[in-house]
Order: structure tokens, then sequence, then C-alpha cells
């Protein structure tokens, strides 16, 4: 969905928004494994130079591999989104300053912003760094490759080098 500044001008644009997945690209590591669901509403800030205030909530499971065992997980997101756009020729680019806690902003071109863009950026931003199908995790064994969750290999893990204790 793109919403116009021409839009805008006239009223704050509300969306209820379903995106199949596979209609947005998030990379070769994660994909879209529900629907995603947004609602929300898209504003013009007043007394602005073009300044859009998206405002709303989404809801999506995404899929990936765990980073310890390398089996498939999936991360479930459901949460508020509060971003600032400001256009990107702006002089003033690099001293945008928001008077409330909790925003983000960002810089669109061309006239208006795409939302699909918007609820992309936002998912990214809220994955964790590392994904775990589970805190008790146990990975993958380092000696003969087994997943340690599935088999208990019994390999011998070489001993560690004596001249490190010291720091331990």
């Amino acid at each position: 969905m793109f919403i116009n500044l021409q839009q805008l001008e006239q009223k704050p644009v509300q969306f209820n928004l379903e995106i199949p997945t596979g209609d947005i690209d998030f990379g070769s590591s994660i994909e879209q494994s529900s629907v995603l669901h947004a609602e929300g509403t898209a504003q013009l800030i007043s007394h602005s130079l073009g300044e859009i205030r998206t405002v709303g909530k989404l809801d999506v499971t995404m899929a990936t591999v765990c980073d310890r065992c390398l089996e498939s997980t999936s991360v479930p997101l459901k949460m508020p989104f509060d971003l600032v756009y400001v256009p990107a020729t702006t002089s003033a680019a690099g001293e945008i300053e928001v008077d409330q806690a909790g925003i983000e902003v960002g810089f669109y071109e061309g006239p208006g912003i795409d939302l699909n863009e918007v609820l992309r950026e936002v998912i990214l931003l809220a994955l964790p760094m590392q994904f775990t199908c589970s805190e008790a995790c146990k990975g993958i064994c380092a000696v003969c490759g087994q997943n340690r969750n599935q088999v208990d290999c019994r390999c011998e893990q070489k001993p560690s080098d004596d001249r490190w204790n010291a720091l331990r």
C-alpha cells in the first residue's frame, strides 16, 4: 500500500492490512510464515514540511533456523510501532529532533511512503540478534556434528589449554 502526501494533506489515512507470505522480501535467512496483519494510522505532522508519522500495531510469525542447532524455528512478533518519516531532501537531515521517547525516525524519497517497506523495516528491527529454538538448546557437537538436542553423542571435547586457567 502506497500512502501519498496528497492523501495525507486531506486527512489522516487509516490502514488495516493483511499481507500474505511472500509479498515482502526479508532476505535469505528469514521468511514470513504467517499472514502479516497491520493496522494503524498515517498522518502529516502539523506545521511540518512533509513529515509523516505512522502509528499502529502488527502481528506476524517469522520462520528461520536456530543459530545453535540449525533446526527450523519460528519467531512470533506482536508489537506496536511509532515512526516518523522525513523527506530525504530536507537540508537538516542529520539534525532531526524528536521530542517524544520511543519514536523512530526514517527518511523517504518521492511523493510518499510504501507501507510494505515501513512494515519490513519494523519487523527486521524487532527481530532478536540470535535466533534460538529454545533457551535450553544444546546446539551441535563440535566434534561429530550431531544435534545434541536429539542425540547424546558422548564425544570427548579437547581439553582446554591449562595456560589460560589463571585468567578464568
